[in-house]
């Protein structure tokens, strides 16, 4: 058994049939699934990914908690330690890795994930991100 750490455009993806990335989010959720991963998100991810449902009233945000219950999604707190990994990276990258997602990397770094899965395409090389796992770009 794994893990898989995704990004929020990877929820909202999955969430939202119309997005562009939703195929690929369900098959990747799936793959995952399939590999006995546990998947996780950081809990900076998935508020990024609640925002769209909130506006949508309390009914469809417990509608999507119900669900990250049942896949089970592990939601990873944020600790001083991925904190401080994604301040590096942030740093070291600057604009290429904005906050949110630096601190979705530092998540799998952190956690050694096997699997990182992104909806980003602007992102740099997992080689320069340290990332030994295998990248999924949607």
């Amino acid at each position: 058994m794994g893990l898989t750490v995704i990004d929020a455009g990877v929820l909202i993806g999955f969430f939202d049939e119309s997005d562009a990335h939703h195929l690929g989010a369900s098959k990747e959720l799936a793959n995952a699934r399939q590999r006995g991963d546990q998947i996780a998100v950081p809990a900076s991810a998935l508020a990024e990914s609640l925002v769209a449902p909130a506006r949508d009233g309390e009914p469809l945000i417990t509608a999507v908690c119900e669900f990250i219950e049942r896949l089970p999604l592990l939601i990873v707190e944020l600790d001083s330690d991925v904190a401080l990994v994604a301040a590096r990276l942030r740093a070291r990258h600057g604009q290429k890795l904005k906050l949110p997602d630096a601190l979705v990397v530092a998540t799998a770094l952190r956690h050694g994930a096997d699997v990182l899965v992104t909806t980003d395409r602007g992102w740099p090389s997992k080689r320069s991100l340290g990332f030994d796992g295998l990248l999924i770009v949607l």
